[in-house]
């Protein structure tokens, strides 16, 4: 048997050696894979008797686990996350300036990498590098395949004499064959590859915003024949107006009134619809454009304070301005006690040689690019008043010695009450007007101060303002004479009062001689009190908001005082160097009080910190020849509103140390409300008058 087993490997050798020539490489295979069988089966079989006599060796530390738990089941879940990729990576967004973690990412480990360049064979860059290598061009091979038959000895001779006679002439037309299948050619394994890469997806991102869905309302009607016949009715009475109107202009305008006739009557329906609806747009582009200084009227506060010990100082805010009225000076300011942000500015000129025209404008700190009413007057202003309850009524003084009412309700720009020559106007400028409590009848009145030397209650009866001369000033031993030798007492020139807060019949008048009377509702012929005040014309007196005994006043003798009207002479003098144009009250503290010159600077003093200098002394307009004419303090927010001869008002936001409150100490609790502001403002008077008594 081995023997035979030889001699057959032979023969199979020689055969395969003798079709080798012809037959395909597939054949070839075939019978080495038969031998390999063959060879395996010898050993398969004489290893049994090795494999019986093998045992197995059990480890002596092996566990030994029960039929269920051999059973049991283990799952891993593989991931294609690296866990050698850090997950903490931030980077710098520049639209939130700050940095952020990022959310993807990459999880790509490169295990290999190698940089080669490949040329295919048939490309003519390969052409050339052989060419000038000097090597031959290779010629590539076309496989084919014939069909495997059935192998008889027969066929198997034919087969080795085929390939004896015709095997020199295959090799002559393999050329000739390579060059007709051409269309035939499959890829070739050897001079091909696939090319593949892994790119990164972008997260998505999606962005969206939430907003309130418009207003709707249902509205249904029916129209009928009279309904249509009542709107072309409304629409030829319009029409027939309009003709009416174009026959009373001129000729020669002829065609130009009535085009701008029916221009008026068309847009101001469509004007009345969108007028509220652009106001309010107004309103959010200008707190647009302007929402840095919005942002500092709500929350800066100068944190500079801190390191100054007693100082502050003012930060500007918005400029309120119009154009139509940059010749006039603001000769009055009133804020609104109901709407806060509203206040009211009242134009004309000082310069009583350039008398004109004057204009009451009302701003809102909402919209500092325009106002919100407008008023034009045929006479300067130079006073007015808001009522503290009937927000939407003012009173106006004029230069030509009219009072008048107006209604910001209606629609037309005249005033609803103006007092006339036969109602008993003023015949000299009007300084000053007040609103009063109602009287008996329920009816509103104010009174008014002139230079006359009059001071008049008005009363706003149905259509009519009803006047009553309260006190006329006189000049103490001055007379003049008159027809028939009667002597006449010479008139005072009143240019400011102011009305007690709490005693109502007690109010104080200011004169141009610089003398302050204390004077009564009830007596109309004499003064209570007469206080040399200053050397030149007192400007303003005013009564403290929290002590009733307190009073100040200013002068254009460059001088502040103030005073306790129990007590003829001042308590305080304060010379500012300048002209003092106006002074006024905090509303939240009895011992800060401001006032501004004509210098441009605006003072501001605290009594309870510093009784001799200002803790806050600034200028604040742009030009220096520019003169301050008024200041106001907001009741709530905490700015002051300053008005210069130029038309302007800037409004100023007062740092921390300039609104101060007492400080409770230990074992003592402090009084609350305006209890504490009178305790202060008595602590002062109390250490004033203490002098006094050791020197008596």
């Amino acid at each position: 048997m081995p023997v035979a087993h030889k001699t057959g490997t032979v023969k199979s050798k020689q055969g395969s050696n003798a079709q080798s020539q012809k037959a395909p490489a597939a054949k070839a295979a075939k019978a080495a894979s038969k031998k390999k069988d063959e060879e395996d089966g010898t050993e398969t079989g004489e290893g049994d008797e090795w494999m019986q006599g093998k045992t197995l060796i059990k480890p002596p530390d092996q566990l030994d686990l029960t039929e269920a738990e051999l059973k049991e089941e283990f799952t891993r879940i593989l991931t294609a996350n690296n866990p050698h990729a850090p997950q903490n990576i931030v980077r710098y967004s520049f639209k939130e300036r700050s940095y952020k973690p990022i959310s993807s990412v990459d999880q790509l480990a490169v295990h290999f990498v190698l940089e080669g360049n490949l040329l295919h064979q048939d490309s003519d860059e390969a052409r050339r590098q052989r060419a000038k290598q000097g090597l031959p061009e290779e010629k590539a091979t076309v496989e084919t395949t014939v069909a495997e038959k059935p192998e008889t000895p027969a066929a198997g001779e034919e087969d080795a004499g085929d390939a004896e006679e015709g095997g020199g002439e295959e090799r002559a037309d393999s050329v000739e064959s390579k060059a007709g299948k051409k269309e035939q050619k499959i890829t070739n394994q050897f001079n091909f590859s696939e090319r593949a890469s892994q790119t990164l997806n972008n997260p998505l991102r999606e962005r969206g915003c939430q907003t309130e869905p418009p207003p709707r309302a249902n509205f249904s009607a029916t129209a009928n024949q009279w309904e249509i016949y009542d709107v072309y009715l409304e629409v030829l009475q319009k029409q027939e107006k309009n003709k009416e109107k174009a026959k009373a202009v001129p000729k020669k305008d002829d065609d130009k009134g009535k085009k701008k006739m029916m221009l008026v009557e068309t847009q101001s329906d469509d004007i009345t619809k969108v007028a509220k609806v652009a106001k309010i747009i107004e309103r959010m582009v200008n707190q647009n454009t302007f929402d840095d200084i919005a942002q500092d009227f709500k929350y800066f506060e100068d944190a500079s304070d801190e390191y100054r010990e007693q100082e502050g100082t003012l930060l500007p805010l918005w400029k309120f301005q119009y154009d139509k009225a940059k010749r006039l000076s603001v000769t009055a300011l009133c804020w609104n006690e109901s709407y806060k942000d509203l206040f009211a500015v009242g134009l004309g000129s000082y310069d009583f040689t350039k008398q004109g025209r004057g204009m009451l404008v009302f701003y809102s700190l909402k919209n500092s690019t325009f106002p919100e009413y407008i008023y034009p007057t045929p006479s300067g202003i130079l006073c007015l008043d808001i009522h503290k309850h009937l927000p939407y009524l003012v009173a106006v003084g004029f230069y030509d010695g009219c009072v008048a009412v107006y209604n910001l309700k209606e629609e037309s720009l005249q005033p609803i009450y103006k007092s006339t020559a036969k109602s008993g106007k003023h015949t000299d400028p009007v300084w000053q007007v007040k609103w009063q409590k109602d009287d008996m009848d329920n009816n509103h009145n104010f009174f008014s101060v002139s230079s006359d030397g009059r001071v008049v209650s008005w009363t706003l009866v149905k259509n009519e303002l009803v006047f009553t001369d309260i006190i006329k000033l006189s000049l103490e031993g001055a007379v003049s004479e008159g027809p028939e030798g009667v002597q006449l007492p010479i008139m005072a020139c009143g240019t400011s009062f102011d009305f007690h807060k709490q005693i109502e019949y007690l109010f104080l008048v200011g004169t141009e001689e610089g003398k302050i009377h204390k004077c009564s509702k009830a007596y109309s012929s004499q003064f209570l009190e007469t206080y040399n005040a200053h050397n030149m014309a007192v400007d303003a007196v005013k009564w403290n908001h929290f002590h009733t005994k307190v009073f100040i006043s200013c002068s254009s003798d460059w001088t502040v005082k103030i005073w306790d009207h129990t007590i003829r002479t001042p308590m305080f003098t304060f010379d500012l160097n300048a002209s003092v144009g106006d002074v006024a009250w905090s509303p939240y503290s009895s011992t800060v009080f401001a006032a501004v010159t004509t210098d441009g600077k605006v003072h501001i003093f605290d009594l309870s910190i510093n009784k001799y200098e200002a803790i806050c002394q600034q200028p604040v307009v742009a030009k220096k020849k520019t003169k301050l004419t008024h200041i106001e303090f907001n009741p709530v927010y905490p700015i002051i509103i300053v008005g210069d001869d130029r038309g302007y008002v800037t409004s100023l936001k007062l740092s921390p140390n300039l609104r101060k409150k007492p400080k409770e100490k230990k074992g003592q609790e402090l009084p609350k409300g305006p209890e504490v502001e009178i305790a202060k403002m008595e602590k002062l008077l109390s250490l004033l008058r203490e002098p006094e008594i050791s020197n008596a």
